[in-house]
């Protein structure tokens, strides 16, 4: 009869140790149900997938930055009945990723852009796309560390090979120094290849004034919107204790 030992030593050497988590189970399941052996190494093999899948999920929830737990589950669809909700299950699907297409939000600050266009990001990452998370001010702020130290050029593949890049509070304060150039060349590295998710409390008509020059504002919006859900979101601040109170 084979030994642990040896059966240990044999799925560490294929990489396959993790199957000892389910290994006792799915042996009394065999012998319980009566398993041929293709069914039971069927199971215990799809147990090793399913943990392998669930730890690249991990990862890359990791590397994509969300802000705590930003999920559709736990949005309040309830607060705000101007939240497009059937837009957003349908954008759920993570097609739009697939199909290279944009999502821009636009509202005032608190009615739930972040809160969504993170949501997103998190589906598409279930979905096996690669997702960066950043905000405006820490994506620049980045860019211009890159000039200093030698690795813009490392910093700005991050920002343009993602499936998806999904940047929050874009036009909070107007562009300034390199950040218009930057911004620019993300959006044009990007255009028609990968998916971009931006939120801006600044509609399309004021973006000439954030880049401070029309011309790159006008180029750049025109790509964006070309393959782009707009969704603008009105209503009152979820910050907002007495609309919360009203709410509920």
């Amino acid at each position: 009869m084979i030994g642990t030992e040896d059966l240990n030593r044999v799925l560490r050497r294929l990489k396959l140790s993790g199957v000892l988590q389910t290994l006792e189970v799915r042996q009394q399941q065999a012998v319980e149900d009566n398993l041929d052996a293709s069914e039971f190494l069927f199971r215990v093999l799809q147990d090793e997938l399913d943990r392998r899948d669930g730890k690249k999920l991990q990862e890359r929830l990791a590397r994509a930055g969300f802000e705590n737990e930003r999920t559709l589950e736990v949005f309040n669809w309830a607060f705000n009945p101007k939240v497009p909700k059937s837009r957003i299950v349908e954008l759920s699907t993570a097609r739009f990723v697939d199909q290279a297409e944009n999502i821009l939000f636009i509202g005032p600050a608190g009615v739930g852009k972040s809160h969504l266009a993170q949501a997103l990001g998190h589906r598409a990452v279930r979905r096996g796309h690669e997702t960066v998370f950043v905000t405006a001010p820490r994506m620049f702020a980045e860019l211009r560390a890159g000039r200093g130290d030698g690795t813009y050029e490392r910093r700005l593949a991050r920002y343009c090979d993602v499936a998806l890049l999904i940047i929050d509070d874009l036009g909070l304060m107007p562009l300034r120094g390199d950040e218009p150039a930057d911004l620019y060349e993300i959006i044009r590295l990007r255009y028609e290849k990968r998916s971009m998710i931006i939120t801006s409390n600044r509609s399309a008509a004021e973006w000439p004034g954030v880049f401070g020059d029309p011309l790159l504002a006008s180029a750049a919006v025109d790509r964006l919107r070309h393959h782009a859900h707009i969704i603008e979101i009105d209503g009152p601040s979820f910050r907002d204790p007495k609309a919360r109170a009203a709410a509920s």
